[in-house]
């Protein structure tokens, strides 16, 4: 799983590792509260690219992998994991919006230079009658088709960084979003998890961040504007749906030592975000980043009974 990883993905620096690291924590954190069956694990959103018959942006699914984990059994003739009920209804939420959910497991058919195989099946989810489970990515349509297989596998990133625990849940991931973009044209994104609240479904981007200082704003978090665009495309759709950005905020970047959960809701986000960006840091995928600074003020502690209420 680390060889795979080692070749999928860019660069383990230091803000992809936080990134990991603040979404387990982040389920840790709501599992402690006792809302381990309200949030799920994390995914992707991917949509049409205009390089052949579809348009921009025109279709969009969300897919949740299967976590494979070393040791297992994964044959072809195994009988297909059932998801999580959660997932059903979040599933459900994108349906009512127009896209289309998937849950995704995996057979593994050899390996190959030490690299699992995989073949994935996926069965849409949030329908009212049980579907039938089919071949992943190939009978998907609405996105234009690559001429011939991209060679995603090109990196050699160094995953020493990367603890044992987070590997599984990486290598699903990176494995089914590798094999959707080995067969189409498409943008593509992660989702962090999604939060199954009382009044609405909460599509959540997560951070682990130190209190930022500004003359304009003062103390603030800050977002990267793709990020920032993904939540905005969550909002714009309404319905049931509403988005959240969590932050784990820390005393320092040197020890990490835990202060407090924050969150702020989108609606409030756009109310308050700085309409001038500024110059962030470097990105999880090595390049450098716009931000836009939302005060700290603005975020709310995301306690039990913040929790409860959204």
């Amino acid at each position: 799983m680390r060889g795979y990883l080692s070749r999928s993905v860019h660069s383990f620096n230091r803000n992809k590792l936080l990134g990991v690291l603040a979404e387990t924590e982040f389920r840790r954190y709501l599992t402690t509260l006792g809302f381990a069956n309200q949030v799920s694990a994390g995914g992707w959103i991917s949509r049409s690219e205009a390089r052949g018959d579809a348009s921009f942006a025109e279709n969009a699914i969300v897919y949740f992998p299967e976590i494979l984990t070393p040791g297992t059994n994964y044959a072809g003739t195994r009988e297909a994991p059932r998801p999580h009920l959660g997932l059903h209804t979040i599933c459900a939420t994108f349906h009512q919006l127009g896209i289309k959910s998937y849950f995704c497991s995996a057979s593994v058919d050899a390996l190959v230079n030490g690299i699992p195989r995989l073949t994935w099946r996926c069965q849409q989810l949030g329908l009212p009658t049980e579907q039938p489970i089919l071949e992943f990515p190939s009978h998907l349509t609405g996105f234009n088709a690559r001429p011939e297989p991209y060679n995603f596998l090109r990196y050699h990133a160094n995953t020493e960084r990367l603890r044992d625990e987070y590997v599984a849940e990486e290598f699903s991931k990176e494995a089914l979003r590798v094999a959707f973009a080995n067969r189409f044209f498409a943008q593509t994104s992660d989702i962090d998890g999604m939060f199954w609240g009382q009044r609405h479904t909460y599509p959540i981007e997560i951070k682990e961040k130190t209190v930022a200082q500004s003359d304009a704003v003062g103390e603030y978090f800050g977002l990267d504007v793709g990020p920032f665009v993904k939540l905005s495309y969550f909002a714009a759709k309404r319905g049931n749906m509403r988005s959240l950005f969590v932050v784990h905020q820390v005393s320092d970047v040197a020890t990490r030592q835990h202060v407090a959960w924050h969150y702020i809701t989108f609606d409030d986000l756009a109310q308050c975000g700085s309409w001038v960006p500024i110059a962030g840091g470097t990105n999880m995928g090595g390049g450098r980043s716009s931000t836009v600074c939302i005060p700290k003020s603005k975020f709310r502690l995301l306690d039990r009974d913040a929790l409860s209420a959204l």
